[in-house]
This record gives C-alpha cells, sequence and structure tokens, in this order.
C-alpha cells in the first residue's frame, strides 16, 4: 500500500505546545489503468496538545493517530528531532506504528542534508517558504469547517520569516510570545510528502515545491 497521509509533529518546549498535523496526498484516478493525477494535498487534521503535555503522552497520542483504519499502513510522519527530539524519535520508533519516521533538524542553516539513519537537518526556511508555495498554488487545501482551523489559519497569517544578525532565521509573528507550532508541524507533514517513501508502504514522489 502507498502512503496517502503525511504526519508532521512539531515538539513542544518548556512553554511551547506540541503539535500534530495530517495531510493527505489527493489523486484523482483515471481510465484504463494510467497513473493517478496529483491532485495536491489536503489538510485532514490538526491539533495542539495541552501546555506540558509529556513526550510519553505525545508519543501515545501518535500511536492512536496513526493506528485509525484510515491512517493505518498508509502514512508516514515527519518529527522536530531540534534539541531534546531526538530521544523522542527513539521513542516513536519502539511504539510499534506500522510508519516510517524521519528525524528532522531544524536549522538555520542554508542547504537541507539527508543524513544516516532516516534523519535529516532542514533549513527553517526551506519548510516555512515550502509551505507557503503550496499555499500560493493552491495544492493545499484546508477545510473551513476543520476542528482547530482556526488556530492554524492565524498561525499561517502571522509567520513571518525574520533574518537574525549573524546570518540566523526567525520564524514567527513580527511580535513576541505568538505561537508557530500547529504551522510548523503543518510544514513537517507537508515537507514529508514531497519525498520518497521507502519500505512496505510503497514508493512514490510528489510535485510539491
Amino acid at each position: 500500500m502507498k502512503a496517502r497521509f503525511f504526519l508532521g509533529l512539531d515538539l513542544g518546549k518548556q512553554r511551547d505546545h506540541s503539535a500534530i498535523a495530517v495531510v493527505e496526498r489527493v489523486e484523482t484516478p483515471q481510465l484504463h489503468l494510467a497513473p493517478a493525477l496529483y491532485g495536491g494535498l489536503a489538510v485532514r487534521y490538526v491539533e495542539r496538545l495541552a501546555l506540558g503535555t509529556s513526550y510519553p503522552a505525545v508519543v501515545e497520542r501518535v500511536r492512536r493517530i496513526v493506528g485509525m483504519r484510515e491512517l493505518a499502513g498508509a502514512c508516514c510522519l515527519a518529527v522536530d528531532a531540534t534539541g531534546l527530539g531526538g530521544p523522542v524519535v527513539e521513542m516513536l520508533r519502539s511504539a510499534g506504528l506500522g510508519c516510517e519516521v524521519a528525524a528532522v533538524t531544524i536549522t538555520g542553516g542554508e542547504r537541507e542534508t539527508e543524513l544516516a539513519g532516516d534523519a535529516w537537518n532542514v533549513p527553517k526556511r526551506d519548510l516555512i517558504t515550502g509551505l507557503q508555495v503550496l499555499l500560493e498554488r493552491g495544492e493545499l487545501r484546508i477545510a473551513g469547517n476543520l476542528k482547530g482551523v482556526g488556530v492554524l489559519v492565524r498561525e499561517l497569517m502571522d509567520v513571518r520569516l525574520t533574518a537574525r544578525e549573524g546570518g540566523g532565521v526567525r520564524m514567527g509573528a513580527d511580535g513576541a510570545g505568538e505561537h508557530d507550532d500547529m504551522a510548523i508541524a503543518l510544514a513537517l507533514g507537508c515537507w514529508r510528502a514531497s519525498k520518497k517513501v521507502k519500505g512496505p508502504v510503497g514508493e512514490q514522489r510528489g510535485r510539491l515545491w
């Protein structure tokens, strides 16, 4: 079975929420066994976990989501492995999720790098500009009746890429205190959807950005 669903998990820090986003790769079947046409991505689920939710509880929440009938055996997960995220990635890989788990260290660098063990270094700028390109092209659809969509849309509207002294990039709203966890989770899910899918879920590559 090919992967149809791609999850992004942004791990909360001391004063930030953890967040989960699920996007579906939309394909339109064609006649006469021709390959299906890529129709973009659709946001199917977003969730911001309560502040202070423990990492084991986050892992359990992800396990329940990927175990849903629609997602089981047909999804991939991209996890923010920045900072303390590494041990959580190992917890997820040991949780029997039945899906690939890609560890993504979000950097302030200029170039994406693939590492051993399904791990990546990805500039924050790439994640956010990729998400913006999808929205501008109309290749990412967000249903208005989706639970939590109001918070997600506000974050997407507030997103800014601001250059820092020394060459770094800050992603967030123009001001202090705004959250970007749901936007990052969505960006991770969309980024994962642009990559090859390996292993028992098949292999595919989408044209995203």
